[in-house]
């Protein structure tokens, strides 16, 4: 099966991005436990002062639903609704090549 990734914008309420990505440290932590997550890493947006990203690959498809279905990620998840200006914008990816794949 094919590795699957994720590019996901996350949009924090003005003046928040800091406490967002405090909030999110969590995702981190969760992430290294999963066996079929093999890159997770949140960035900050330089030019966007209230923007966060993501940037994840899972091994295949199944345990892209493991990670976002967890008990764990849904926990951290109703953390993090006060503090984003909305739903997070996800982009769906199939990685065809590239150093570190």
């Amino acid at each position: 099966m094919s590795k699957v990734a994720i590019i996901a914008k996350i949009v924090a309420q003005e003046g928040k991005r800091a406490e967002l990505a405090t909030a999110l440290q969590a995702n981190l932590k969760i992430a290294e436990g999963e066996a079929g997550t093999e890159k997770y890493i949140l960035h900050e947006d330089a030019a966007a002062p209230d923007v966060l990203w993501f940037y994840e690959i899972y091994t295949d498809q199944e345990s892209l639903v493991a990670h976002g279905t967890g008990e764990e990620f849904k926990a951290v998840g109703r953390t993090l609704a006060p503090l984003m200006a909305g739903r997070p914008e996800i982009t769906f990816l199939t990685p065809i090549g590239g150093k570190g794949l």
